[in-house]
């Protein structure tokens, strides 16, 4: 019995001819585009939690403390809300730290004479704070209160940009790959309704010698299911490709702009949802199709 239906069904896409294989190309191009942005906004989400991370307040001090007076100082900043940690770096820490960073350059430093640089607090922000803007300004703004602070810097804006572009091309992807998708259904219902039509005298003469129902109806579903399936390892073997050959080439600029050493593809299992997917489009276009009948 199944050989049977299998067989119909590959006959009636064979009959769909130049529609089936739209829409199998429909199928393809729509999950093709969802797992190409699929695989940039994960990447891009990576690069915001790094980035996120990485995030650090400073809070330049008037003058420095004195150190019996240090570790209340840094209470009163960890009891700010949105406050994770928090370091006090003296002058003398500062100064070290410019001459490492300065490296061969250093001797640059001790003309200066006096040390310029002022005692700071150097704050790791919460997850709560770093959620959005408003949340990090409403922390700066309390740490600009203090009156031993001189200068608050330090802003999580511009990761809240990178994780508004996440959100943006994840909404573009789901745009693209949901318009193409339904262009999919109807094309596979299309082509299952010029089925329906080429068989409509065989369905008649098989009810009449007591086929059941399913049996007639069945071959229309797997047809449309087939077709899902072909468009879907299709994009699959589109999307690995396209990885294998541009990843490479694109890695250098991602880890220089982004700070991502790596980029990550979709795991099997993605994979196997879009084909999984897929072939439920094409199914529920034959389905179409056929509760239209």
């Amino acid at each position: 019995m199944l050989g049977f239906l299998i067989a119909e069904a590959l006959r009636d896409l064979r009959r769909a001819g130049r529609v089936a294989l739209s829409a199998m190309l429909l199928i393809t191009l729509a999950l093709a585009a969802l797992g190409a942005f699929w695989t940039l906004t994960s990447n891009l989400g990576d690069a915001v939690a790094k980035w996120r991370d990485r995030v650090r307040v400073i809070v330049y001090l008037k003058s420095e403390p004195d150190p019996a007076s240090v570790p209340a100082l840094l209470a009163r900043v960890q009891a700010v809300p949105g406050v994770a940690s928090a370091t006090y770096v003296g002058r003398t820490q500062a100064l070290a730290s410019l001459k490492r960073v300065l490296g061969k350059d250093a001797t640059v430093v001790d003309h200066l004479g006096a040390n310029p640089l002022s005692a700071s607090i150097e704050i790791a922000p919460a997850a709560s704070a770093s959620a959005s803007p408003e949340a990090a300004r409403a922390m700066l703004a309390r740490l600009a209160e203090f009156p031993e602070a001189e200068e608050v810097a330090g802003s999580a804006d511009w990761v809240e940009r990178l994780s508004e572009w996440q959100r943006l091309l994840a909404f573009v992807g789901l745009g693209i790959g949901g318009v193409l998708a339904l262009a999919a259904i109807l094309t596979v219902t299309t082509a299952t309704t010029l089925v329906l039509h080429a068989r409509r005298q065989e369905t008649e003469i098989m009810r009449l010698v007591g086929a059941p129902e399913f049996v007639i109806r069945l071959p229309l579903l797997l047809q449309g299911m087939l077709q899902g399936l072909v468009g879907a390892v299709v994009a699959v073997g589109l999307l690995v490709g396209a990885w294998r050959l541009g990843a490479p080439h694109f890695e250098p600029l991602i880890e220089l702009t982004l700070g991502l050493p790596q980029l990550t593809f979709m795991p099997p299992v993605q994979l196997a949802a879009l084909v999984v997917t897929g072939t439920l489009l094409g199914g529920l276009g034959g389905w179409l199709a056929r509760a239209g009948r």
